[in-house]
């Protein structure tokens, strides 16, 4: 059983809370939101219905509970832009943008932070907290750190001077998409050695193509 954090950011100590959680993140995962009941969870944790309310004041709190503790483990993936400059002297940008992939890859397939995956995917259409998640704390995110690190990169003289926001998005979006690929392979139970080859091999080659110094990108 995964240990989480409350809405305070403070460990949960408390076992048949942790459970609770990693039962719906589960079923949540599987069934979305909607489909599933407290009566549903309760009944998975072993424990009276009413005692629910011991934990989480109604089941959308157990979502927003879910959703905090993702944020934190997206939190982890990217350094602060602070040691940035210590990053670009020490790591060429194939090195930096591989650690960056890796990091990533870590962070989707550690404990329960791939079901929350596909719970953000299942809920964007209707959920309003999934949306600013994925738009926010996933593409926005993720896009702006990109977009400091290799404004990093030309000032250092590593790479040529071309439009940071345009680098970041012509590597990340691509990224994103085989991401998606990559959790539904998954969720199938099918091979993913293809899809991450594929992500790999963007990497590589758009490193090569962001140092490369003849003509524009």
């Amino acid at each position: 059983m995964s240990v989480y954090v409350d809405l305070s950011n403070r460990e949960i100590v408390n076992v048949n809370k942790n459970r609770l959680i990693d039962i719906a993140i589960d079923a949540f995962s599987l069934k979305g939101f909607s489909g599933v009941s407290i009566r549903d969870l309760t009944r998975e944790a072993g424990i009276k219905e009413s005692s629910f309310y011991n934990h989480f004041r109604s089941k959308e709190e157990l979502q927003e509970t879910i959703f905090a503790n993702f944020r934190v483990s997206v939190a982890k993936i990217m350094p602060p832009v602070e040691q940035l400059e210590h990053i670009v002297k020490a790591m060429p940008l194939e090195a930096f943008l591989r650690q960056g992939y890796l990091n990533f890859m870590n962070h989707v397939l550690s404990p329960k932070m791939e079901e929350i995956w596909r719970i953000l995917y299942l809920e964007q259409v209707r959920n309003k907290a999934a949306r600013e998640i994925y738009l926010n704390e996933v593409i926005g995110r993720t896009l702006s750190f990109m977009e400091a690190a290799f404004a990093r990169y030309m000032e250092s003289g590593r790479i040529p001077p071309r439009p940071p926001a345009m680098l970041a998005a012509e590597y990340q979006y691509p990224l994103f998409g085989m991401v998606a690929e990559f959790l539904l392979l998954r969720l199938d139970g099918k091979a993913t050695e293809d899809i991450r080859g594929r992500m790999e091999e963007h990497v590589a080659f758009f490193a090569k193509l962001a140092e490369f110094k003849e003509g524009p990108l």
